[in-house]
């Protein structure tokens, strides 16, 4: 149907939220308005659905995420009393899509178990493996700003959906209208999921700890960013001992349009600035920091007067040789234990795993893939392995509990890695700067390109096809050795049997830098990382420097001649 004639439809049909009809009415008269809004529908992958909320196909509403609703419950129809659990974080209409999930699901004849509160991702993932239900939904854009909203689903053993199960469900939504009636299916309900699955959590949280004796008193500084994260973590961190704990007040509230961070990612600098001025003006030991659904964790830790934030492969790194070595003190550690990270993680923590005679796994982005290897280990009767799993893009994991990334736990192993350190007269900062000392200084960068709208979207696949078509030789004055696709194109052999195909591509050059180039899963962004190790951190920072630069000037010329 052309954009006019469903501009059309929904201006007819669209009548359930009033902002919905104002929006189109609004558009009237703007045509390149109407077609960003109906060009194309929301992408259904492993990561759900993403958007901007208003109205359209190519927007998140009350109608992408019912129609969404009722084809996992197509998909869900031959299984026996099927059952999905959900929760919601503080985003705008974040509540009324996940009521609306909740009803869906219910007129589908499917059991809908709903937290009667916000709870954060990792909350969701405990509650699909806690109440045996066959599918999970969690109403987040995660870090996204504040126009964005989405719609992560997760399978039943916790982790978000496979590649397998995205298409056949996208086959499924595609079968079902926009406004479609709903069905009256018996059997169906929808039920406050009891608070004893979130005490649950918090006792498998608080399970995780490798500390025994109570902490050295640490000043924390804490921010949820408007998001869910204020009773989930400061319940645990007060359980486990830390009392001294400062929320920021402008950050402490759930509020989906984020007033005093527009970005509420705690990747960003600029997040975590009412934290650290709150820091210095308390001499806090250390900030933390969580994204509005709490599964990613950012801190800053003091370094003589003032702070430091570390990036998500520091921490990363950090708390692999922190569990590690506990795991060792406490006779802990497995006969074969294992770690995982993303391929875009620092390989820092190879040399670290390799210190420990630790097996170190190394998945595909997202973090859906680090829980899929700790499904595997349980099929195997071995989830007892797994110690420790992290991507750079500041989500951390230390037990089997959850399978997604996990900043409650984060928080507390974080502190409590902290506290040890602390009782030692030394910062975190100081036990980094060690563990370069050991193992070499690596950075690591990431650089994010937005392309936005209809053009920009296909733009974007423009130059990924160039880069496979024509692969750089050369880059800064260093021969690139080998190229890596992760596309399992058709009649093309896998270069990765043991990985499913993802639209990545690396580049290793004779200095030991490695570049990856991908296009995000979840944001109309081009994600660029780049990874150098060099005898010191300024050195491998200029080294990345200098490669972004290159890549953005590639980017930059591809983008203006408009190919």
């Amino acid at each position: 149907m052309h954009t006019e004639a469903l501009y059309a439809q929904w201006l007819r049909c669209a009548d359930e939220d009033p902002d919905l009809t104002a929006e189109l009415r609004a558009v009237k008269d703007r045509p390149e308005e109407i077609a960003d809004r109906f060009y194309r529908e929301l992408a259904f992958g492993t990561g759900g659905l993403r958007g901007v909320i208003g109205a359209g196909t190519n927007r998140m509403n009350l109608y992408t995420v019912r129609r969404a609703t009722r084809g996992i419950a197509r998909w869900l129809s031959d299984r026996p009393n099927p059952s999905a659990a959900i929760s919601y974080d503080s985003r705008i209409k974040s509540r009324r899509f996940a009521e609306e999930t909740a009803r869906t699901f219910a007129a589908c004849g499917i059991t809908a178990y709903l937290y009667p509160q916000l709870m954060p991702t990792p909350a969701l993932s405990y509650a699909v493996r806690a109440l045996h239900c066959s599918v999970g939904v969690m109403i987040t854009a995660s870090h996204n700003p504040a126009k964005y909203n989405g719609y992560k689903v997760y399978g039943p053993d916790g982790c978000q959906i496979t590649t397998r199960a995205a298409e056949e469900i996208t086959t499924c939504i595609d079968a079902a209208g926009y406004f479609d009636p709903l069905p009256n299916v018996p059997g169906g309900s929808v039920q406050k999921i009891p608070a004893a699955v979130a005490e649950a959590f918090y006792c498998a949280v608080l399970a995780q700890r490798l500390e025994k004796a109570a902490p050295a008193q640490l000043k924390i500084v804490y921010t949820p960013l408007n998001g869910t994260g204020l009773v989930p973590v400061t319940t645990v961190l007060r359980r486990a001992g830390f009392t001294d704990i400062t929320v920021v007040p402008s950050q402490e509230k759930p509020d989906g349009s984020f007033p005093t961070c527009p970005f509420p990612n705690p990747e960003i600098p600029e997040a975590l600035a009412e934290g650290l001025t709150l820091c210095r003006k308390i001499g806090a030991e250390l900030l933390l920091a969580t994204d509005p659904d709490c599964d990613r964790m950012g801190i800053a830790v003091k370094t003589g007067k003032d702070y430091k934030l570390l990036s998500g492969n520091e921490v990363g790194v950090l708390l692999l040789d922190y569990v590690c070595r506990r795991r060792q003190a406490l006779g802990t550690m497995p006969e074969k234990p294992v770690a995982v990270k993303t391929i875009v993680t620092t390989e820092m923590a190879a040399k670290v795993a390799a210190h420990y005679s630790v097996e170190l796994r190394n998945v595909l982005t997202g973090f859906k893939f680090i829980g899929e290897q700790i499904g595997l280990l349980e099929k195997a009767g071995e989830t007892d392995r797994y110690i420790f799993g992290f991507e750079e893009s500041y989500g951390y994991l230390s037990g089997s509990h959850v399978r997604d990334k996990d900043a409650v736990n984060a928080c507390l192993l974080l502190c409590d890695m902290a506290a040890a350190y602390h009782a030692q007269g030394l910062s975190l900062y100081d036990a980094m700067q060690a563990l370069y000392r050991q193992y070499g200084c690596y950075r690591n960068r990431l650089d994010s390109f937005a392309f936005e709208g209809e053009s920009g979207f296909y733009l974007m696949q423009g130059f990924m096809t160039s880069l496979r078509k024509n692969p750089p030789q050369t880059l800064c004055g260093h021969r690139v050795a080998q190229v890596r696709d992760y596309l399992h194109a058709p009649g093309k052999p896998a270069q990765f049997p043991s990985l499913p195909s993802s639209d990545v591509l690396q580049y290793l050059l004779d200095d030991d830098t490695c570049l990856t180039v991908r296009p995000s899963g979840t944001e109309p962004k081009l994600k660029v990382y780049c990874a150098a190790v060099a005898k010191t951190e300024q050195k491998a920072a200029d080294a990345c420097d200098t490669y972004s630069h290159a890549v953005s000037q590639k980017i930059k010329e591809f983008t203006e001649s408009g190919k």
